[in-house]
Order: C-alpha cells, then sequence, then structure tokens
C-alpha cells in the first residue's frame, strides 16, 4: 500500500454547505441564520446565563457551602490480581516499581491496594492503604503487607 492509493470511505467525505448563493440551494436569503436581530447580526451571540437583561438566576441565588474538591487525597489503585502479573525478579513491590510496571502513572504520591484477583507468590507490599481482603491474601500468600 502507498500514499497514493489510499481512497477514502464512502460518507467520509461532506460537500460543503454553500450558504448565500440562492434560494435553491437551499440555504439563501438568510443563510441559516434566521430574521433580524442580535442573534442574526455578524458576531451577534448572547452568552451563556443572559436572560435578556433580567436578573440573572446565578446572581439571584446566595453563593454559599464548601466544597472539597481542592482538599481531596486521591489513591493510585491496583489490584492483587496485577501485582500478581508483575515480573518473577520482583520481591518488593512499592509506587516506583509499579509506575516502571506501567502499572500506575509516575510520580504518585499514595497508593492502595484493592482485593480484586489472586496471588500465589510472597511479595513485599509497601503503601498507604490496604483493603482487608487485599491484606489477608498477600499474607496467605506468604508475603508482606507494610503501610507506609
Amino acid at each position: 500500500m502507498r500514499l497514493h492509493n489510499l481512497v477514502n470511505v464512502k460518507g467520509a467525505v461532506h460537500r460543503k454547505k454553500r450558504v448565500g448563493c440562492g434560494e435553491g440551494g437551499g440555504h439563501g436569503k438568510t443563510s441559516g441564520v434566521g430574521g433580524k436581530g442580535q442573534k442574526g447580526r455578524s458576531g451577534g451571540s448572547i452568552r451563556p446565563g443572559f436572560e435578556g437583561g433580567q436578573m440573572p438566576l446565578y446572581r439571584k441565588l446566595p453563593h454559599r457551602g464548601f466544597n472539597n474538591y481542592e482538599f481531596r487525597t486521591s489513591y493510585a489503585v491496583v489490584n492483587v490480581g496485577d501485582l500478581a502479573a508483575l515480573d518473577a525478579k520482583v520481591t518488593e513491590v512499592n509506587a516506583e516499581v509499579l509506575a516502571t510496571a506501567g502499572l500506575i502513572r509516575p510520580g504518585v504520591k499514595l497508593l492502595k491496594v484493592l482485593g480484586d484477583g489472586e496471588i500465589s507468590r510472597a511479595l513485599k507490599v509497601t503503601a498507604q492503604k490496604f483493603t482487608g481482603s487485599a491484606k489477608a491474601k498477600l499474607e496467605k500468600a506468604g508475603g508482606q503487607a507494610i503501610t507506609a
């Protein structure tokens, strides 16, 4: 296959909408913009929330309350089954090892291990949090769950 042999799939190329070229084209006279008024002019647009000069709803309602979004703690999560799929040479697991293996993003500070999946080999896992089932499965396999 060469570049000059490539062909678009049927339906991939659309006809350009030609506006203002007479009534026969279906987009004549007002060119699909409608009648007169602010929205009929070039550059005429109304910002979201504008209510025609009436006091908008977002200004009528009080702005009170607290949002925890900025102060949240988000953990990178990994399952016990994912740990079992790691290379056989790996005996100690932490966030850096998981990042190099591609299981979590690099530079993650907080790690939580969940109990989905099975593990049969002993691993020494260091993380900030473990679920009860994850800790039980790791210790049953002969490994350790170390809370950092």
